[in-house]
This record gives C-alpha cells, structure tokens and sequence, in this order.
C-alpha cells in the first residue's frame, strides 16, 4: 500500500486492488481564510494524473476543507463516473451535492461494515465509521478504514469518533492519518484580553493534543501521520493566526507540535507534505518527500518567510475576492431574515430555551436581534443580550443570498468576525446557526429535546409505513415518528443510524437494543 499526502485531510491510497482519492481540497476555503499549509498547488502533472484516474473518491464530509466543490466540479480534476464512496449518514445531503457536481456511480455505504471494493477477487476492502452528533452539523463526520490484505490504513481526517476501538476493530493498523490541530474559530475571534486570551489558547492546545493521542493509542498504529490541519492565512487581515514562533495567541499548531508529543509517548510519527509518498511494507514503513529534506526542514524553521513568499503568490487572487465582496449586492438584510428564520424559531422551542438569552447579530450598520427566548428576530433597540456577533455585512449578504444552512461553515470557520459572550460555550448557539433549514433544525430541536427533556414514562406507539412501534429508539432514546425510516421489513433510526428488524425487532447494528413492533393490522 502507498499512500500521498494531497495535503490538509488529502490522501491518494495506491493498492494493487485499486486506488482511492480522499478529501482533495486545492482552492482556499471558508471566504478564501484557509489555505492547505504546507502549500499544495504546485504538485506535478504526473501526480494529478494519478488523482484523475483514481478508481474511488472518498468525501468525508461536507466542510469546505474536505468538499472542495469548485475543484470537484470541473472534470478536468476527477472523472464524473469515478465510484464515489458515501458514508452512511442519516441525512443525504452529501449524496445530493455530490449528484449536483455530476458524479453518477455513489456507493452508498453502512456504517461501519467492511466492503470489498473491485470484484470477488480483490483484497481491497472499506470501512466508512460516521458521527451524527449535531456538535458535528446535521451532516455529520466520518472516517475511513482501508485494507488491502497485507496492510491497513485508518483515514480519521478530524471525525471525532466517539467510539474509541471502532476504527482498531478491523484488525492491526498501519498507517492512523489524524487531525491535531485546531480547526475552530475560537478562541481567537472572541472579545477579551491578552492574558485571558493566551490562557484559552494555551488549554484549547492541549486538549486537542490530549485527544488525538487518546485516538493513538486506542488505534495503536505502526505509525502516526498528523493531518488534516492546520491550515494557514494568507490574507493580510489574517495572518496573525498562523503558528510562526509559536508565541501567537492562536490554535494553529503545525506537525512539529504533535510529532513531539508522539515521539515522548513512543509512539512513531511520519512527517508528511503535500507529494510525500509513504509506502507501508510487512517490515518497513518509509516515506519520501517530494523536495530535499533541507528544503523540507525550511519550511518549518523558516516558516515565516515561508508564508510570506506563499502570500506573495496569491494576494492577486485575494484582492480580486475582496472587489467581489465588495460588488455583493445589498439586500434589506431584516425582513429577509425574519422571513427565513421565523419560521425556524418556531419549530425549535427546546434549542431556544437551551440558549436562553438573545443574540445580537451587526452587519456593519445593520443590527439585528435575534430573541430566542421569545422566538423572534427583530431590529435591535437597546435590550440586554447574552451573545453578540460582528460581521462584514458583505460577508452576511453572501450566505444569506445562498440560503447557507450551515453557518459554521459558510461564515464562522472563516475567522473574520468578532464575537462576545455574557457566559460560557452554548452549544445550542452554533446548532441553531448549523441548521437553517427546515430538515436540519427538526433533527436540532428533535436532539435538544431528548438531551433536555428525556422522557420519563413509556410513551404510546407509533404508526409507521404499516408498521406499529415504540415510540423511541433503544439506543438514545430518538424520537422514531421523527428519526425513523420504514424499508420493508427493516427500520433506521437517522439520528445515529442503528437499524432494526421489524419482524423480529432485533437490532441489526448491536446486539441487545431490541424493537417493540408489529404489523398494523395483526
């Protein structure tokens, strides 16, 4: 098995069985503030060759650093009848953009089951692991566990799988890719000062580390390859959140960062850039990069001249992205929203009182209220609020003309907006900010109400599709007349996806989580 670094969370797994390109991400993301860091758009003709005539594409899920939707859409990039693995997510979002970019041949997977890729004889085989947890957005997270007979890989990119020995299930690891870096927004767009600021940055540090070695030794793999981050800022107006000294106050940690905490827990670390080939033997692991090795060690030790000789290359292109911005049309931003998120409000009565105070939204001159506790968005006139964002309007015009219905990553993971808070994290802010559709915010409030308000007593039967059932799954207690999916004789639960025999009611994902059911009319 060889696998190349693409750069950020992109791998190009080479097997004798076949290929698979995962999360190729070219063009910079989230309002042109990430770029992949070490740079990735000078790789050669010959690997973008090999990207092309992949045999598999794996999307792992829907952030801008994964689904790079403008390189995925020009066919030059990646054939449009390339076999697209889907994780088994509840919501088929990902499966509808993806048909939209004119993909046809999606392989729909289940979650967690190994599936043998190329015909009865290959040894080629994936296991797709995906996490539904709103914190994650309706979309959900996944990762990927790849088998050729003789080696395994396992591509977590940043899905914090919540299952710990899923992923080491399949059998010995080789190769465990791994994000350690922040991919967030904060701490570092909040309103405080310095002090307070480099003491959140430095516990927001740890905790990412702590956790990905967490995920290091469950897996315990022959060899660690940090990944998918951290990105960098090319953007004049951002480029005091890369990591240079590493005495900014942001969460940016590059490689070196988490290669020595693996080398002190004894475990093995493989650097990798953009082009670094690594091939996994019985024996060896070894890697080879596509530069010299002094000009690999320079992009770290002289990292700032680095960044500024990248920056240098496309403030072109950052410039022209600002005249764009600033060409947005301007829209009478308050009666639109109210429009849009009105009706929202409404359907989501447990997320409001789990925020419980009102937001505060400017859009330059514009201010808007948000007041979740009386389900209302309004004109701001003086009243007490808990939650406060500061946007460029230009940059609130866009998303509200795409009817983004996640702004955490259309606007948030973008870094260009200051936010203040009366507490602490609210995490039913940002999972009201990631569902702004009606699909999206009937999971939210369905996720609020059973975290909030278990139920206590044994609710009546449901109908569905023929079939008469309990009302909640005996996983985590989902709302089935919400989550639930009838297909012939079989129920899922889209809320985290377990499935059920409505024959039998046994559960077809763990053993020992049966389903009160029969047919409608016995």
């Amino acid at each position: 098995m060889r696998a190349t670094s693409l750069g950020q969370a992109g791998i190009l797994i080479e097997t004798a069985h076949g290929s698979i390109v995962c999360d190729p991400w070219f063009v910079p993301a989230f309002f042109g503030s990430w770029f992949v860091f070490p740079r990735n758009d000078q790789l050669g003709d010959e690997l973008h060759e090999r990207i092309r005539s992949a045999d598999y594409l794996y999307v792992s899920h829907l952030h801008g650093d994964h689904f790079d939707e403008i390189w995925l859409a020009d066919e030059r990039n990646i054939r449009r009848d390339i076999g697209v693995l889907v994780p088994g997510y509840p919501s088929r979002e990902l499966d509808t953009r993806l048909r939209a970019l004119g993909f046809t041949n999606l392989i729909r997977t289940v979650d967690g089951e190994e599936l043998r890729l190329g015909g009865d004889d290959s040894e080629l085989s994936v296991a797709i692991h995906v996490e539904t947890s709103i914190t994650d957005g309706p979309g959900g997270d996944s990762a990927m566990v790849v088998s050729d007979g003789t080696s395994r890989l396992v591509n977590q990119n940043d899905c914090r799988t919540t299952d710990l020995a899923a992923l080491a299930a399949h059998g010995p690891v080789d190769l465990h890719w791994l994000q350690y870096s922040g991919a967030i927004w904060y701490p570092m767009v909040y309103e405080m000062d310095g002090a307070t600021m480099r003491h959140l940055v430095s516990a927001k540090i740890e905790s990412q580390l702590t956790r990905a070695m967490r995920y290091v030794e469950s897996i315990d793999a022959r060899a660690v390859v940090p990944s998918a981050g951290p990105p960098c800022f090319l953007d004049p107006a951002l480029f005091h959140l890369n990591v240079v000294t590493g005495d900014e106050p942001s969460i940016f940690v590059d490689q070196r960062t988490f290669l020595g905490r693996l080398a002190a827990s004894g475990h093995g670390g493989v650097l990798a850039i953009p082009g670094t080939t690594i091939d996994v033997g019985p024996d060896t692991i070894s890697a080879k990069h596509p530069v010299a090795d002094d000009e690999v060690t320079a992009i770290f030790e002289r990292k700032g001249e680095y960044l500024t000789s990248y920056q240098a290359d496309w403030l072109g292109w950052l410039t022209t992205m600002h005249e764009r911005w600033a060409g947005q049309q301007e829209t009478d931003l308050l009666p639109t929203l109210q429009e849009w998120w009105r009706p929202l409000l409404a359907a989501c009565p447990t997320v409001r009182e789990g925020i419980g105070a009102a937001c505060l939204l400017r859009a330059g001159e514009v201010e808007i209220l948000i007041d979740f506790p009386a389900g209302d968005v309004r004109a701001y006139a003086g009243e007490r609020y808990g939650f406060r964002f500061d946007i460029e309007r230009s940059l609130v015009e866009k998303v509200v003309a795409e009817r983004a219905v996640d702004w955490s990553n259309s606007l948030f993971l973008s870094c260009r907006f200051r936010a203040w808070r009366e507490g602490e994290f609210n995490e039913y802010v940002y999972n009201f900010f990631k569902s702004l559709s009606p699909g999206r915010m009937r999971r939210t409030e369905a996720e609020a109400l059973r975290k909030m308000h278990p139920p206590t007593e044994t609710e009546p039967d449901i109908e569905l599709d023929g079939w008469v059932i309990q009302r909640r799954c005996p996983h985590r207690n989902a709302d089935l007349e919400v989550f639930g999916e009838v297909d012939g004789c079989e129920l899922t639960c889209t809320l985290h996806g377990w499935r059920f025999d409505l024959e039998t009611g046994r559960c077809l994902t763990s053993a020992g989580h049966e389903l009160r059911a029969r047919r409608r009319d016995e």
